[in-house]
């Protein structure tokens, strides 16, 4: 696991201020897809919960794992009693049981390839849903975007994560969708967005890209730097493209 996906305990309180929710139609883009009840449900990279409470309050019976333990310190202030927590990176999750629904949030791209498919599969009921869901916080403006990048250009060429396959963006099917299409562990692939638009102040803004790992990795006064150029150029209220790209597929069998 690189150092990029290790890195955000340290900023499980500003994960937990500044990362946006997910919307109610993601749990029913995922729990439709399922086309039968969903009780139980196992979360990989759960963070500090923003997807958990989701399913959570459908009254699915959530497993959230996440390997930081200040990540999931966060996550228990917020989600409800009856969701368990494990400390444990997806490679070290054993499939002592089957769930009818396996996700991840913004964390899949953090798992290492070799055998995440057949791992995955160990981890679903026959028939159990995968889905991966996640999508960048963006400047909705271009001209304000186009500030923002000009001001972070001198320290980080690119906040973004690039694509684990390759898949250039213009494709149609985007990773992991390209990758579930070759596997023999799954079946019926689907890919859709969800659309979600914000309003944030800049200073929120700033204060979620603090907790991108990109940022997260520079040495501490580089970040600061690079933050408080941003800010500078940002008006005092934003615009924020922020939709939510969805994978789906079913365990074969």
């Amino acid at each position: 696991m690189s150092s990029r996906a290790l890195s955000f305990g340290a900023m499980a309180h500003a994960y937990e201020r500044f990362r946006p929710g997910y919307p109610a139609q993601l749990a029913d883009t995922v729990l439709g897809y399922a086309g039968r009840p969903v009780g139980t449900a196992l979360e990989i990279g759960a963070g500090t919960g923003k997807a958990t409470r989701l399913f959570a309050h459908r009254g699915i019976t959530v497993t959230a794992t996440d390997p930081d333990g200040a990540m999931l310190a966060e996550l228990r202030k917020h989600v409800p009693a009856h969701v368990r927590t494990v400390r444990a990176a997806f490679e070290d999750l054993r499939p002592a049981e089957t769930y009818g629904l396996v996700y991840a949030a913004a964390a899949l791209h953090w798992t290492r390839p070799e055998g995440r498919w057949s791992r995955m599969a160990s981890l679903l009921e026959p028939g159990g849903v995968f889905a991966s869901f996640g999508g960048p916080i963006q400047l909705a403006d271009p001209a304000v975007a186009e500030a923002a990048r000009a001001a972070r250009a001198p320290f980080l060429d690119s906040d973004d994560i690039p694509s684990p396959d390759g898949t250039p963006p213009e494709n149609a099917m985007q990773w992991p969708g390209t990758e579930l299409l070759s596997s023999a562990w799954f079946t019926d692939v689907r890919q859709s967005v969800v659309e979600r638009r914000l309003t944030m102040t800049a200073r929120d803004f700033v204060g979620q890209l603090s907790t991108v790992s990109a940022y997260l990795t520079l040495p501490a006064p580089t970040r600061d730097e690079v933050f408080t150029r941003i800010l500078r150029v940002l008006p005092p209220t934003v615009d924020i493209a922020a939709d939510v790209t969805v994978h789906l597929a079913r365990r074969t069998g």
